[in-house]
């Protein structure tokens, strides 16, 4: 089982998300345990302090490192990864995902205001990850992401494993269109390869239409074209 802990500010932003759905169906068969704590309760003045201005000036307040150092630490285990969300970390893909989700024991610690002290960084963090170039509130919903990302790649989470090897960058190429039921709908049919029952072509098209999206769309995914 893949247990993941989340230091936060905001518990509660994470426990809709943990309780429906996907990560829902997951901890109730015993596949994933996701559990939220209030970095707060590691404060040890009667203010519960958990930020302070920088030093050096600047705008902006910081997360305090002995809350952070405290909390890290008691919740560490010997096979822990600990893992900050910050818009300057490598950022988060397929690859990085699977690979988390072999670990037993993931504590991703939230970031707020202008960040982490960086003796918290430099210490107790195992890798830092990004969800993308742009910046959120804290990072408490930048470790939802994460978490709904790697739990897909647990085994027995997903329905159908199968999904796994179609989505959009399993092999950096974006995903291929899909339809549906009625056939027709307000004069757009469906194409008629889908329906003919050859998966060899079908599978062919799907291809095509990925490889096509791909260039379109992110042709930074693709190998450069050798000039040989």
């Amino acid at each position: 089982m893949l247990s993941i802990d989340v230091l936060t500010l905001f518990p509660n932003m994470l426990s809709g998300f943990v309780s429906e759905s996907m990560i829902g169906r997951a901890q109730k068969n015993g596949l994933v345990q996701v559990t939220a704590h209030q970095l707060r309760n590691w404060a040890t003045d009667k203010w519960s302090i958990t930020d302070d201005r920088p030093f050096g000036g600047g705008a902006g307040m910081l997360l305090k490192p002995e809350p952070l150092f405290s909390a890290i630490e008691e919740l560490k285990r010997p096979e822990t990864v600990a893992v900050y969300l910050t818009p300057d970390g490598e950022p988060l893909s397929t690859p990085l995902v699977r690979e988390f989700a072999q670990e037993k024991h993931l504590l991703l610690v939230s970031g707020h205001y202008e960040g982490i002290d960086q003796r918290v960084r430099d210490c107790l963090i195992d890798r830092e990850v990004s969800i993308g170039d742009y910046v959120l509130t804290n990072g408490t919903l930048p470790a939802a992401v994460m978490i709904d990302a790697v739990c897909r790649y647990v085994p027995g989470v997903l329905g159908e494993e199968k999904s796994l090897t179609q989505d959009s960058f399993s092999d950096k190429l974006l995903g291929f269109p899909q339809y549906t039921r009625p056939v027709e709908y307000r004069g757009m049919r469906v194409p008629d390869i889908l329906l003919s029952g050859d998966h060899a072509k079908i599978e062919s098209w799907r291809q095509e239409r990925r490889l096509e999206k791909t260039q379109q769309r992110r042709p930074d995914l693709l190998p450069p074209i050798s000039d040989q």
